[in-house]
């Protein structure tokens, strides 16, 4: 099964911390994005959409220390269903986002200072590990097309 989800909007809160007892950092946030349409009768309309997301080991500990509120981002990750049972006994479900990969798109002027480059061949800076190497393509065994078809 395939499951990735990619993001661009901004953040919705700062990120909260939490060190597990085992040792891992938790990051908690939220992220809005818009879209925006034509309705039939031409007008313009706007849906936002709020997705909680979690950042984990050093990728939370960067996003809290550099970014807030209102900061522009790029998330790549996975679909995560949570589910409960609320104070009332009723089962509740919510979807969130398990963070792999974060870019910060905010640029200096814009964040507040201290995390990006302001150099012109300055590059968003990708918080995740670094891609697995690229493997050899498998080669497809040759067929002889000259044989004699029974159909």
């Amino acid at each position: 099964m395939y499951n990735k989800i990619t993001l661009v909007g901004h953040f919705t809160r700062d990120v909260e911390l939490r060190h597990l007892s085992s040792g891992s950092v938790l990051g908690k946030t939220g992220i809005a994005t818009n879209h925006i349409y034509k309705r039939q009768d031409g007008t313009k309309a706007e849906e936002t959409c709020f997705v909680d997301i979690d950042l984990w080991g050093r990728t939370a500990e960067i996003a809290s220390q550099y970014l807030h509120k209102g900061s522009k981002v790029l998330v790549e990750g996975r679909l995560k269903l949570e589910s409960w049972n609320d104070q009332y006994g009723n089962k509740r479900n919510k979807h969130s986002v398990v963070v792999e990969n974060l870019v910060m798109l905010d640029s200096k002027r814009d964040s507040g200072g201290g995390a990006f480059d302001q150099s012109p061949s300055y590059q968003p800076k990708s918080l995740s590990n670094p891609a697995p190497p690229k493997r050899e393509p498998e080669k497809v065994p040759e067929i002889d097309v000259n044989d004699d078809m029974p159909f």
